[in-house]
């Protein structure tokens, strides 16, 4: 299915002046979007590539593209794109997704794709909550963080501590796999992941790229105190590539 097809600032991909935003005010996924437009724009995927969204904030993104677009189930993006990569094996498949997509619900399926070296590239939407249900605690929220259901701050000795989800995949993906942090206060960096990622995938290998984002209506943070946190999400995310047994490296 193909969105309608836009010619503005990113011509016959992004539609970026006359389609308003449909997240929430100082979200950063509009910030990951742009930035994923960028790269297939210039790296000329926008005819190779099928855009497989999750359920969640990611659903958000089904029209901003001009590309061919699936909807899957929430958790099940990941075997969607499996799935269709078997049959399409030419295409340039990206399974996007928030951290509960991947961390919970969908986690068997992110992590036997990683484990067969499936040639996808996934892209997860790390901001430490469930979003688009109302903040909810997930994998990913940090201890004592404050959520809908942890009035009181996350236990860690109850509920563990944050879940690295990319360092837990790197243990068993392949050794050629490409497993990445980045982090939407470095766009640069962001790009560079990105590109990567479809370079992993092109020479038919899995690929995973995890982006800390910003979540102001839940976190009831101003825009300062936004990247205040994300600043400490950093500090217990290290952003870069995650070599198997070693610190991320930038």
């Amino acid at each position: 299915m193909k969105s309608p097809d836009y010619n503005f600032a990113m011509p016959d991909l992004l539609n970026i002046k006359t389609k308003p935003s449909m997240f929430c005010p100082g979200c950063g996924e509009s910030i990951i979007l742009k930035h994923l437009g960028i790269v297939l724009k210039d790296n000329h995927l926008q005819n190779k590539t099928t855009f497989i969204i999750d359920i969640g904030c990611a659903l958000l993104s089904w029209n901003y593209f001009n590309l061919d677009t699936l909807q899957s189930h929430h958790g099940r993006s990941v075997p969607v794109a499996v799935g269709y990569k078997t049959i399409r094996e030419n295409r340039n498949v990206i399974a996007f997704m928030g951290d509960g997509g991947a961390y919970a619900i969908g986690l068997q399926s992110l992590l036997h794709a990683a484990f067969r070296n499936n040639p996808i590239t996934v892209i997860i939407v790390n901001n430490t909550d469930y979003a688009m249900t109302g903040g909810q605690m997930a994998p990913t929220t940090l201890s004592n963080e404050i959520t809908t259901t942890s009035v009181s701050g996350k236990d860690p000795k109850e509920v563990g501590p944050a879940f690295h989800g990319p360092e837990l995949v790197r243990q068993i993906a392949d050794k050629n796999a490409f497993i990445a942090r980045a982090s939407i206060s470095n766009p640069a960096l962001l790009d560079t992941m990105l590109k990567k990622a479809f370079k992993t995938q092109s020479e038919n290998n899995f690929s995973m790229v995890e982006v800390l984002s910003i979540c102001p209506t839940n976190w009831k943070t101003n825009a300062a105190e936004s990247f205040d946190f994300l600043a400490k999400m950093e500090k217990v995310y290290p952003v870069g590539e995650i070599i198997q047994n070693e610190k991320p490296s930038k």
